[in-house]
């Protein structure tokens, strides 16, 4: 698996536009964007709340089922955000993928980013050999790209 990253680390206030992720978890969020292709996937990375480590990978169903646009069904939503609730959990990565075009958020995208404390993470699925994933930081309309920096928190040091 080939992944593609690109960036330039920028500062929101005191938190460091870089996201840090397990590279399991990457490979959980591509193999689900490869499965659900040609329509889009989407899902959430929890992480303890006020951390900014995504540590629980969520898939969740498109509702609807397309091939350029990701919603999540209403009732999953309220579920996985009350279980996040009841866990002291919050929305750390917030993903979805791209089936034909680059890793980057569309006007759509943008409209709906409705956690300004979250990573926006954009997985391009168009090339069947490699992906695009990208990440960034959606507050107020304004789009920041961020570094994303993939680790292997299976190896200790």
């Amino acid at each position: 698996m080939c992944l593609a990253t690109r960036g330039v680390a920028k500062y929101f206030g005191n938190v460091n536009a870089v996201l840090t992720i397990d590279s399991s978890i990457v490979r959980a969020i591509v193999a689900h964007a490869r499965r659900d292709h040609p329509d889009e996937a989407c899902g959430v990375v929890a992480g303890p709340i006020g951390s900014d480590v995504p540590t629980r990978h969520i898939p969740m169903d498109n509702a609807a089922r397309s091939m350029t646009f990701y919603e999540f069904d209403s009732m999953e939503h309220l579920r996985v955000w009350r279980e996040m609730d009841d866990n002291d959990e919050e929305p750390v990565v917030i993903y979805h993928s791209h089936t034909a075009t680059e890793a980057y958020p569309s006007r759509t995208d943008i409209s709906f980013a409705g956690e300004p404390g979250a990573h926006y993470l954009l997985v391009s699925t168009r090339e069947p050999d490699a992906e695009e994933i990208r990440s960034f930081r959606i507050v107020d309309g304004v789009v920041t790209e961020e570094e994303v920096n993939i680790v292997d928190a299976t190896v200790k040091s």
